[in-house]
């Protein structure tokens, strides 16, 4: 099974110009605290709520500062054709729970979850990503 399957295709996505305060609604409207940040269909990084409160808020932005002030470059990512399993051992080895998915001409498609990845694998090896993720 393929990243592509189990990925979520309908994403909240972040614009560069988008400011701290618009994208923490967002993510507390939508009960979500992550979102690939891009400037149309190409990825230029990740920003989380702790992004958000950590490299921004705590660190003297305002909250009409913009995405591009605090947010993660050089996302790791997955392909939609990547193997379940590939990803996941990926995710447990650099402790990530979410991923941004690009197809195969770098164009951001979708997110991946451990918890989409956990559904589809064994659960012993599900079970072990948790388990390195969380430490």
């Amino acid at each position: 099974m393929k990243v592509r399957d189990v990925m979520s295709k309908d994403v909240q996505v972040a614009r560069p110009t988008d400011t701290l305060h618009e994208v923490a609604v967002r993510m507390k409207d939508g009960n979500f605290g992550f979102m690939p940040v891009a400037d149309g269909d190409q990825l230029i990084g990740t920003i989380t709520d702790r992004d958000i409160v950590v490299r921004g808020l705590a660190s003297g932005a305002e909250t009409t500062s913009t995405v591009l002030e605090c947010l993660s470059r050089d996302a790791m990512t997955a392909r939609a054709d990547d193997d379940l399993k590939t990803v996941l051992d990926a995710m447990a080895s650099r402790q990530i729970r979410r991923l941004p998915v690009l197809d195969k001409n770098g164009r951001l498609v979708g997110v991946v979850s451990l918890g989409d990845l956990s559904t589809r694998v064994k659960e012993r090896y599900a079970g072990e990503a948790l388990e390195s993720i969380s430490r």
